[in-house]
């Protein structure tokens, strides 16, 4: 992967690493909002909430838009997709390394000898 990659996947997964910021996507995903909008839910100001939103924007994670003296905001999912099919490479391999372990397992079990697994008869007296 490239640098130029990799500090665009290091951006996404920084401004991911906080809450707010996650639930600020959240709330993205539904549609384009003010900071006023954005900072509704949220008990911090609205410098606070522009500078999450300026986290987000550094990432790629977030547009802004002019509309009048508005600047709305709204998610762009794409690096969201990078991430993601970071994490799906390792996915793979500990899907491929469980998938081993299971043959691996199922190969053990079928070279061991099997135990006789029925329950005593009488439960009081196990040899008997």
């Amino acid at each position: 992967m490239a640098a130029n990659s990799e500090d665009a996947l290091s951006r996404t997964f920084a401004a991911l690493a906080d809450p707010t910021r996650r639930e600020i996507l959240a709330r993205l995903a539904r549609g384009e909002a003010t900071v006023g909008e954005v900072a509704a839910p949220f008990d911090m100001t609205l410098a606070a909430v522009s500078k999450h939103l300026r986290v987000l924007e550094a990432a790629g994670l977030v547009t802004r838009g002019r509309d009048a003296q508005f600047r709305p905001a709204r998610l762009d999912a794409r690096p969201l997709a990078a991430a993601s099919q970071w994490i799906g490479d390792y996915a793979r391999f500990w899907g491929d390394s469980l998938d081993a372990l299971d043959s691996y397992l199922n190969a053990f079990q079928q070279l061991t000898p099997h135990h006789n697994t029925q329950e005593p008869h009488d439960k009081e007296n196990p040899h008997g």
